[in-house]
């Protein structure tokens, strides 16, 4: 009997102990999936990347916006791919992923939202006109419009697709000075970059790229590119996986400090 009485004495206990394991697992196990849950959110634990395409001409004041964009929110990098505005509307049209488009001028924005790709009204946040670039000693000695047309100068424009390069037209049509430029580039930058490197004695870029460019070119302006002003507009694209950033993203540009950035390198408000 008193055997009997410890054996199931044992058992019971080792029911007993067996249950309340159990109870503290699944416990745990409440406590793991709560914790998963809670990291979930749009953001939480894990690492975004917004990609932005973008002008050329912004390649400076959008990295500057894109790190205070990054410090006000934790886990997001924002990627870019700049470039002349033709090109990069192309790459969107054929479906390259992205999130934000800046275009340069408004003839490229009209070719993205006529494919219905943005996601609401692209607005304009900055405006820009041409100005000459001539290497630091100016060897060619241009100090008008019309010095671009001279003999022996190798003069390098955009192409006439890419907004600077429209620009360049509407310039000669005002100035009636036909150019014929020794290279037609397809962003700005490598106009700028023909110049830097001695490759040509002048090229027409905008007046925030002799502004970045600093000492290694002189600036030449015109008066008649008062009157041939490129508008920047920007947008969300309605594609984008991270709708809310991407939105975010064109209310920092458009807001007080992303202005601030733009206007300290040389761009005009719209």
């Amino acid at each position: 009997m008193w055997f009997d009485a410890a054996v199931t004495f044992r058992r019971t206990g080792a029911a007993l102990a067996a249950a309340t394991l159990l109870l503290s697992l699944a416990a745990c196990g409440d406590d793991s999936d709560s914790g998963s849950d809670s990291g979930s959110g749009a953001g939480a634990g894990s690492d975004t990347t917004l990609t932005v395409y973008a002008a050329a001409s912004l390649t400076q004041t959008f990295q500057a916006i894109g790190q205070e964009f990054e410090a006000a929110h934790d886990g997001v990098s924002v990627e870019f791919s700049f470039g002349g505005s033709s090109d990069l509307v192309a790459q969107l049209q054929q479906g390259a992923p992205a999130d934000v488009f800046a275009s340069a001028d408004q003839a490229n924005m009209d070719k993205l939202t006529a494919d219905d790709l943005q996601a609401d009204d692209p607005q304009p946040f900055a405006t820009n006109t041409l100005e000459i670039a001539t290497p630091p000693d100016n060897p060619a000695g241009i100090s008008s419009f019309a010095d671009l047309a001279g003999d022996g100068v190798k003069v390098v424009v955009c192409a006439p697709e890419v907004p600077c390069g429209a620009a360049t037209v509407k310039a000669e049509e005002a100035t009636g000075v036909t150019l014929s430029p020794v290279s037609e580039e397809q962003s700005v930058t490598d106009v700028l970059g023909k110049v830097t490197s001695g490759e040509a004695d002048a090229g027409l870029v905008y007046v925030t790229d002799v502004e970045a460019a600093g000492d290694d070119v002189t600036g030449v302006p015109f008066p008649e590119s008062a009157d041939i002003v490129n508008t920047y507009p920007i947008v969300a694209l309605k594609d984008s996986d991270h709708a809310d950033l991407a939105q975010a993203f064109v209310d920092l540009v458009l807001s007080d400090q992303g202005q601030g950035i733009l206007e300290e390198a040389g761009f005009a408000q719209p």
